[in-house]
């Protein structure tokens, strides 16, 4: 059995509602073991026998679209994933404000030419390390929710679907696999 956090992404933070005694519902209906949340987020740790983990983020996106009538994108990360995101941030001796030092998680890795392209909007002070499918970014002179360059920027310029958690979060999640 492999212990996997799914990511769900814009829940309790809009429109979109979420009890997270329903995402836990949901999972373990779908058969995964030792589910628990984090937060009121959309974070939710299981463990399970399946290896794949765009099968596991698309049972879970269907479930939700099924039985509460919500479309919410899911990416699902496995507790070594999660470990080596945890071990491998580059700003990480900078973790004073969680506030300031986030992970966008995204589905898939972005084209190069996109990469390459992505720059801060507007002379804001953000260190960011595209690391396959983590960006790792480090706001300098503020908080994430002062910023333009957010989850919806970073969309939109690299083309692949996003999600950000805190670098708190992050531990957290990370400490829930067993990592």
């Amino acid at each position: 059995m492999t212990r996997y956090v799914a990511l769900l992404r814009g829940v309790n933070v809009g429109t979109t509602r979420l009890a997270m005694a329903d995402l836990r519902r949901i999972v373990s209906d779908l058969g995964h073991d030792d589910v628990t949340t984090y937060l009121q987020s959309g974070n939710v740790a299981f463990g399970s026998t399946v290896r794949d983990a765009e099968k596991l983020a698309a049972g879970i996106e269907r479930a939700l679209a099924d039985e509460l009538a919500l479309t919410v994108p899911v990416l699902v990360r496995s507790g070594r994933e999660l470990a080596a995101v945890a071990g491998g941030n580059p700003y990480a001796d900078r973790e004073g404000d969680p506030t300031r030092l986030l992970v966008a998680f995204l589905a898939t890795a972005p084209k190069q030419s996109s990469m390459d392209a992505l720059t801060v909007p507007g002379g804001e002070n953000v260190s960011f390390t595209v690391t396959g499918r983590e960006i790792f970014l480090h706001y300098v002179d503020g908080g994430y929710g002062r910023s333009k360059f957010t989850n919806a920027y970073l969309e939109k310029k690299l083309d692949v679907v996003a999600t950000t958690r805190n670098w708190k979060s992050v531990r957290a999640l990370a400490g829930m696999t067993g990592a």
